[in-house]
């Protein structure tokens, strides 16, 4: 599965080298608690319900196509599939900024306050689960499952770019290709201007259906949501907002008391651990759902309960000390148990070493533990 386990990679090694330039040009004090967050946000749960989501499409087109391009020139399929494409998303996007239920998932997006190319990744758990209405359209004309996920991946890297903080302004593209010029007013922190530019790769959208904005705020403006208190939590950050919005629930989550503070960087290197698992989750076990495995699950849960024990530590919450250790032991142990590739093993290794430093204090300020707490190394 090279083909979706290689733009996974490709992602992550483009927001660090990001951060890495912003901390070198010293322009911006990056932190590193929410970039963690914004990769682990959606994480494997978001790549579960995108497999459902293809699964769908895949019915639909089986069940329901008209066929109706099958005899069409490819190049000109390919040309409606990519452009066909976009003008689903624009109307996924707009939709998602008008209607409660879309909005409860939109809008853990929208609660990333700094700008950079991993606020890309921050997602809602269910952000494919609520996608996959707005692409009916391209499965009924006849559009194939594999040219669909293509286009797909296209299109995802360019809104990737989008939230380059780097990018200079690109002349002429700019009339054509949504740029950071233009979705940086996307994700200001008022609704005049975030319920805005609203398409992903081609700025026509929003021109030819009087959605666009050219210019950010004169005054003083931040980015993000009024009135939010993110969670680093992905499970909090995705569910309470679907209780609050669609539920119409008056939930709110206070943000603990520290137990201690895990050095942004040091949580990085756990981040960066899991995220090659789940690169080679990827490469093993693709979007499909036949003949899943007890290995293959057992894998998914943990591999998603680290992301949300990462969360726990950025927060500086105890349980997620032993979660995080918990997860990386019973990974090996899964692995050792099932024969895995000798690469597998390394990467549960590491994270391993990576728990079990925490735990020894290393990366892991103890002078700013609560006294209400106890340190668990004491």
């Amino acid at each position: 599965m090279t083909a979706v386990a290689f733009p996974i990679l490709l992602m992550l090694i483009l927001v660090l080298t990001e951060m890495i330039i912003f901390n070198r040009q010293g322009r911006h004090v990056v932190d590193w608690h929410d970039v963690v967050f914004n990769l682990n946000s959606g994480h494997l749960m978001v790549w579960l319900f995108r497999g459902l989501e293809i699964a769908v499409y895949g019915l639909i087109l089986n069940r329901f196509g008209t066929g109706f391009v099958s005899d069409w020139p490819v190049a000109v399929v390919w040309a409606i599939a990519l452009i066909g494409w976009d003008f689903c998303f624009y109307w996924l996007h707009r939709l998602h900024h008008k209607f409660r239920i879309l909005w409860a998932v939109h809008v853990v997006h929208h609660e990333g306050e700094h700008f950079n190319l991993s606020l890309a990744m921050r997602n809602s758990w269910y952000s494919s689960l609520a996608s996959i209405p707005f692409f009916i359209p391209l499965a009924l004309l006849g559009i194939p499952v594999e040219m669909f996920i293509s286009v797909s991946v296209v299109h995802y890297g360019i809104q990737l770019m989008n939230h380059s903080a780097l990018t200079p302004h690109l002349g002429f593209l700019e009339h054509i290709l949504v740029t950071p010029t233009h979705h940086r007013i996307h994700h200001v922190a008022d609704r005049a201007w975030s319920d805005s530019n609203y398409a992903g790769s081609f700025v026509i959208w929003d021109k030819l259906f009087n959605t666009y904005r050219p210019d950010l705020p004169e005054d003083d403006f931040n980015y993000g949501v009024k009135g939010a208190s993110p969670s680093f939590n992905p499970a909090i950050a995705s569910n309470i907002p679907v209780l609050r919005h669609l539920l119409n629930w008056n939930v709110s989550v206070a943000k603990p008391i520290p137990s201690y503070h895990a050095n942004g960087v040091m949580v990085l290197v756990g981040t960066i651990v899991l995220f090659a698992l789940v690169t080679g989750y990827v490469w093993l076990y693709g979007y499909g759902y036949a003949d899943t495995s007890y290995s293959q699950l057992t894998r998914f849960a943990l591999l998603a309960f680290g992301a949300i024990a990462l969360g726990g530590i950025s927060e500086g919450r105890l349980w997620a000390l032993y979660g995080w250790h918990l997860t990386s032991a019973f990974l090996m142990l899964e692995a050792l148990n099932s024969g895995a590739s000798y690469a597998w093993l390394v990467g549960c290794l590491a994270l391993i070493i990576h728990s079990l430093s925490l735990l020894a204090g290393i990366g892991r300020d103890r002078s700013v533990i609560s006294p209400n707490a106890e340190d668990p190394m004491q």
